[in-house]
């Protein structure tokens, strides 16, 4: 997702400066603003792909800064970030044109997850990220199919294998966050799902057992990562 230009507004020093060194170091050019009106006067001198906006913001508070983004740009993906979990915050939000909306805490992977499905909703990312056919080690995946091959020899997945398979291969050598994945695929985080989880992990590691230079490692407290060896 190279040249994805993100427009940050945070005033939390720390969190900001944080966030943005973490953007950056994921192929992310941001541009940091510490106030709304500070926000607003850089997305109306630059050229942004990407909007992360605080919803308590000095000088213009996040949401109208969104108004005036959405006034000028109706396509442009808006993500909210606040401290405060209230419904009628994240109604609010999303009616006035956010794509997706997060409470703090957060961990940094799921927000990188998070952009990155908006980018593919929005189709502001690169065509290979786009495909449906995974290159992974001596494997070829085919999501559409649901079909893992080496070879002359195919493996069919369920639903969920594939689904799950998708996931860690759109985020290869980076950690697949836990809570994001059971939300995403089993639409909860419950214990039950968790297990159910680990049980589909275990599987996935057995297709892939073929190939000694992968492998899906545990991240402790995190989730998983599918890692490929050179």
């Amino acid at each position: 997702m190279e040249n994805v230009r993100v427009l940050l507004v945070e005033d939390d020093k720390n969190l900001g400066e944080l966030l943005s060194e973490y953007l950056e170091l994921k192929g992310y050019p941001t541009l940091l603003s510490r106030d709304g009106e500070e926000g607003w006067n850089n997305f109306q001198n630059n050229q942004f792909d990407f909007c992360i906006f605080d919803v308590m913001l000095p000088k213009l508070d996040g949401f109208t800064l969104a108004e005036r983004v959405r006034e000028n740009d109706k396509n442009i993906p808006i993500l909210f970030l606040t401290a405060r979990a209230m419904k009628e915050d994240t109604i609010h939000g999303l009616k006035i044109g956010a794509d997706d909306y997060m409470t703090k805490p957060f961990r940094m992977e799921e927000l990188l997850l998070r952009m990155q499905a908006i980018l593919r909703r929005t189709n502001k990312v690169d065509d290979d990220i786009e495909t449906d056919i995974f290159q992974i080690g001596k494997y070829s995946f085919d999501y559409i199919q649901h079909k893992l091959s080496l070879g002359d020899t195919n493996q069919k997945l369920t639903s969920k294998e594939a689904e799950l398979l998708k996931m860690l291969c759109e985020c290869k050598n980076q950690t697949l966050d836990r809570s994001f994945t059971l939300k995403k695929i089993w639409k909860n985080d419950s214990y039950f799902n968790a297990r159910s989880m680990d049980v589909y992990i275990t599987k996935l590691r057995k297709f892939l057992k073929e190939d000694d230079k992968l492998q899906i490692l545990n991240i402790h407290g995190q989730g998983f990562k599918l890692v490929e060896l050179t």
